[in-house]
């Protein structure tokens, strides 16, 4: 037993040796099953047992440091200066008040910070990587940390390992293993026991450790350790984490704020000093400490973090995780945003639902999803490629029958493929099907079963997997090397390779191809054999033909291989030799139906003047087909000759200067490559846009990172992916990227809402006391119109609830459709600061007015003497006058609060007014606000003593009076405004864009007609020569 001698002890058992123990050792040891592996049930009494798969010793949230950050800035120094000089007065209830106010500003901003913190150190959990695992027969993806000892856990290409493993299975895998043993070339991995106990980590090769990448291959494992006990657990090293101290674009706008604020207190409390000619006294220093308590916006910091935590709260019910706080403020500015087509736009249920074979022509396929239920039927050739739902003359494919060419052409499918089907046999599930792997694979594999030429049927056959080229985004092809069985036609040692992918890539890789029972080349020119020219005008017209149709085609492939004597066929086999002078067998169709909330989300997007980009590897027409159906593109426009419809071959070769001077950057993409996102990116920065991209694969980090909001998929995407990205959906659909940018302006709007809200109090209360510096008593010396536990008071109770409320104010209707705000314009763009300036003037404008009226009108502008320290009755003009302009500026800034509400619209309509009820925060706040009123004014004592005012009789006519005119002025203005400046919202915008879509292509088809009509009259001649000879 070690004994971890940290804060928290941890008893970690004497490590067992798992990687000496064989499968069934292990399996045994941990009671679980390869094939079925946990139920659920069993899962979490282990989670229970063992613990969370997270490693401990990190630092966490530390109270004390939150609460340092309450004491540690300029306000809490400015209210220690103004209680020090009260209790130097000997002004005890003041002093006591004040630092009242501070305990409790303390108290409130670490409650919230800390809650605030916690939502989000509960959020990045969240983020962190997700297993893929085997659970009750299905594969699953979970919380990383939720893995448990037993689980069978799988791992593939890009993944980073969340527990140590023993391996049961493997193809080709390679990890990375630098964290642990420092080595920099991956290890290469095998299934063998090891007899030595304390062989060293980097040649315990039947394992795989927590943290250490997946560099190449895939494989499946059994959980040994977790957490603290794994080896990176052992030596107290975290590998993964997110940026949590990060300060964000907001933070320093508010941190260039707060320098400014501080700056322009330090200059009041100047002419403060100056009006009394820098003579210093306790009057003077309290008036002072008074000016910059109310130049100062105390409530900010607190509202802030509430509503930013509120907001990465909200994205995670909408099933998006943020990682990184900078992500919510760029959301609100995306301009555009391009999405991968497969599982985002669509729903990822792939079937494959046709085939096209040289000579056979058409198959049609039946059924649906993961069941291997459906029947093949052969259609042959149809004229002009027009596919019939389903032909007249048609015949039945029996499985396991068919032509030796229909037959090749399956087993392309079945081999070359790394899904797994099967049937569960949990009474719950009992005859259900489930699938393991890519869902495209996954189709493939339904059909191979379908055609009865399963996988594990061919295999116990004889076929026997020697080596795989996977998948490669770069070359959108994948190859495998089988070992042929031994029969009659195939000798010892014979091999077969197949090979499937984009149908381009795969042709381009054939030097032959498959009609019927014979082989036939295509030699350039050959018109006998039919010339690879015109076979593969044949194929691209067979494809368009699927395409059109909204199918993902494939191509399949396969040759005879004989390796060289003494060849390794696992490590010394090159790619480009392998895949080459293949032979073709044909195209299978496979259909992904669209998202039902994929169309909608589009046209949302339209309407909040965002464009949508489709980047996809699909072909062209797929792309396409499914474009128009999720209103991309409009549905009514050509395919072909389409300029916003490219490949990524024809973007890549594009230069940045002509990819500049195109009108407008294509909308579909098609044949995409990682670094075809890359330039997409740097062509939409070029124009000054704001992206958001998509991506799952290892190869899309890059991309990620260069958008202003990278977003990667949480189920299908890879850990790296995850990493790089700033958002992780947890569901993959489109849907939920525009939820994710409404939340995100929804969240800025607000913050634009309190901030004004905020500021416009404070220069509310520097224009009355600015102004009132000019009334001083009969010692000389300037009678505040408002105390400075009065202001403390306005800024720290008053005024502050409504301002949270305005952080969690619910969307206004207009919310996603107003165009994307500027990324330059900040918190204070031109009419949030006019508006601050506007509305504060004018409540300090009608404060002073009121505080005079009762002041001069009623009192005989008897200013009294020592009025700033303590109730005379020389002083009840002056008292009484503060505690009504008290009152008008409570009232006035709860007012303003609902005009806060939106910047246009009047706030005072009775319709508006009824939408209160949905922000409880707002109006609880403005009726305890306006309830406070009435024990602050009439308690004895604490008037008198603490807030220096008395209570009101006949003066409450001035309140009212000044909170009507407030509202009347308030309406007045908005209204002026909607009048005068341009409009925010952009109605019906979704069908504006789409005809302007319209109008664009037809004119860009028109002046491509008009080349291409020119381009024939300079080629004819030449044509018609070429052809009489």
């Amino acid at each position: 037993m070690v004994k971890n001698k940290t804060e928290k002890t941890l008893d970690i058992e004497e490590e067992t040796p798992f990687h000496t123990f064989t499968v069934d050792q292990v399996t045994e040891h941990y009671f679980t099953n390869t094939l079925e592996g946990l139920t659920t049930q069993e899962a979490t009494s282990r989670l229970k047992k063992y613990g969370n798969n997270e490693l401990q010793g990190n630092d966490g949230i530390k109270w004390y440091k939150v609460l340092w950050r309450q004491i540690a800035n300029t306000l809490v120094f400015i209210l220690l200066i103004a209680t020090a000089l009260a209790f130097a007065t000997k002004d005890f209830a003041e002093g006591g008040v004040i630092l009242a106010v501070i305990i409790m500003n303390a108290c409130i901003g670490f409650w919230q910070e800390y809650s605030a913190e916690q939502t989000m150190e509960a959020l990045r959990n969240m983020s962190s990587p997700t297993a893929k695992v085997i659970r009750d027969e299905v594969r699953t993806t979970i919380p990383n940390n939720q893995a448990v000892p037993g689980d069978i856990m799988i791992f593939e290409d890009g993944d980073v390992i969340g527990a140590d493993c023993r391996l049961f299975e493997i193809f080709n895998l390679e990890t990375d293993e630098a964290l642990l043993t420092g080595e920099s070339l991956p290890v290469h991995k095998n299934l063998e026991a090891i007899e030595e106990k304390d062989q060293s980590l980097g040649d315990r090769l039947n394992m795989v450790f927590s943290s250490t990448t997946v560099v190449k291959g895939r494989a499946k494992g059994i959980v040994v350790s977790t957490g603290m006990h794994t080896q990176i657990g052992q030596i107290a090293t975290t590998l993964m984490k997110v940026d949590g101290g990060e300060t964000t674009k907001l933070q320093k706008r508010l941190n260039k704020m707060a320098w400014f604020v501080s700056l322009m207190a330090a200059v009041l409390v100047l002419i403060v000093f100056a009006v009394h000619k820098f003579r210093y006294s306790d009057e003077v220093a309290i008036y002072a400490i008074s000016v910059a308590i109310a130049m100062i916006p105390e409530g900010l910091v607190a509202v802030v973090t509430l509503t930013m935590a509120f907001g990465v709260q909200r994205m995670a019910e909408v099933k998006a995780i943020v990682r990184r706080l900078s992500s919510l403020e760029s959301l609100g500015s995306v301009t555009n945003i391009c999405s991968d087509k497969t599982g985002t736009l669509t729903q990822s249920k792939m079937v494959a639902v046709r085939m096209w074979l040289p000579g056979d022509g058409f198959y049609r396929v039946t059924g649906a999803g993961f069941e291997p239920k459906g029947d093949i039927f052969q259609q042959g050739d149809q004229s002009d490629n027009e596919i019939q739902p389903q032909a007249q003359e048609e015949q039945a494919i029996v499985p396991g029958a068919g032509t030796d060419h229909y037959l090749r052409a399956i087993q392309a499918a079945s081999l070359c493929n790394m899904a797994e089907l099967r049937k569960m046999t949990h009474p719950e599930v009992e005859s259900q099907w489930s699938a393991i792997g890519d869902p495209t694979e996954i189709a493939l594999q339904v059909l191979a079963y379908k055609a009865g030429l399963a996988k594990p049927d061919l295999v116990q056959e004889g076929f026997h997997l020697v080596a795989e080229f996977p998948f490669d985004s770069s070359v959108k092809r994948m190859s495998v090397l089988y070992r042929s069985p031994d029969t009659a036609q195939n000798q010892a040692g014979d091999h077969l390779i197949f090979l499937k992918g984009a149908t381009e890539r795969v042709l381009g890789c054939c030097s032959r191809y498959r009609s019927g029972d014979q082989e036939r080349t295509l030699t350039e020119g050959d018109e006998k054999d039919g010339g690879r020219e015109q076979f593969e005008a044949m194929i691209i017209n067979k494809m368009d033909a699927l395409a059109e149709q909204g199918l993902r085609v494939l191509a399949l492939a396969y040759r005879n291989y004989r390796a060289a004597p003494g060849v390794d066929l696992v490590h010394d086999l090159d790619r480009e030799e392998v895949e080459q002078d293949m032979t073709f067998l044909g195209l299978v169709g496979i259909y992904d139906p669209p998202r039902a909330e994929s169309r909608p989300a589009v046209l949302k997007c339209y309407d909040a003047g965002i464009r949508v980009h489709m980047l996809t590897g699909d072909h062209p027409s797929t792309a396409a087909a499914i474009a128009k159906e999720v209103a991309i593109i409009p549905h009514d426009v050509p395919i072909k000759n389409n300029p916003l419809i490219m490949t990524a071959g024809q973007f890549d070769a594009m230069t940045d200067e002509e990819v500049d001077a195109l009108e407008e950057l294509p909308r579909v993409v098609a044949r995409c490559s990682p670094n075809t996102k890359v330039k997409m990116i740097a062509a939409l920065h070029r124009r000054k846009l704001v992206a958001a991209m998509t991506g799952d694969g290892v190869n899309d980090s890059p991309s990620l990172k260069a958008a202003n909001v990278g977003i990667a998929m949480g189920q299908s995407g890879s850990d790296v992916a995850k990493q790089a990205a700033d958002i992780v959906l947890t569901d993959d659909n489109f849907a939920t990227i525009v939820k994710a940018v409404a939340e995100g302006r929804r969240m800025f709007a607000n913050i634009q809402k309190f901030v004004q809200h905020l500021m416009a109090a404070n220069v509310a209360e520097i224009v009355v006391l600015v102004v009132a510096l000019a009334f001083k008593d009969q010692d000389g010396n300037a009678v505040f119109p408002m105390s400075a536990v009065q202001i403390l008071f306005l800024n720290m109770v008053t005024s502050s609830p409504p301002a949270m409320g305005l952080g969690l104010e619910p969307a206004s209707p207009s919310n996603m459709q107003e165009p994307p705000r500027s990324a330059k314009q900040g918190l204070f763009s031109f009419e949030v600061i006019m508006d601050t300036t506007v509305y504060g003037l004018s409540m300090g404008v009608l404060t002073f007015s009121a505080y005079c009226g009762v002041l001069f009108g009623f009192n005989h502008g008897d200013l009294g003497s020592l009025c700033n320290q303590e109730y005379s009755d020389a002083c009840t003009g002056v008292f009484k006058a503060r505690a009504t302009a008290y009152a008008c500026l409570t009232f006035l800034l709860l007012a303003h609060s609902v005009n806060c509400r939106s910047l246009r619209d009047s706030g005072w309509s009775w319709k508006r007014l009824k939408t209160l009820k949905e922000n409880k925060m707002l109006w609880l706040g403005m009726v305890i606000g306006s309830l406070l009123v009435f024990p602050i004014l009439y308690i004895p004592g604490m008037n008198h003593s603490v807030f220096k005012h008395t209570g009101l009789t006949y003066e409450w006519a001035f309140v009212f009076v000044v909170l009507g005119l407030f509202i009347g002025l308030s309406d007045l203005y908005k209204f002026i405004k909607r009048k005068t400046m341009k409009p925010l919202s952009v109605r019906a915008n979704s069908e504006l864009e789409m005809e302007r879509m319209r109008t664009f292509m037809s004119q860009s088809s028109n002046m491509g007609s008009a080349i291409e009509e020119k381009k024939d009259l300079v080629k004819a001649p030449r044509g018609n020569a070429g052809s009489s000879s």
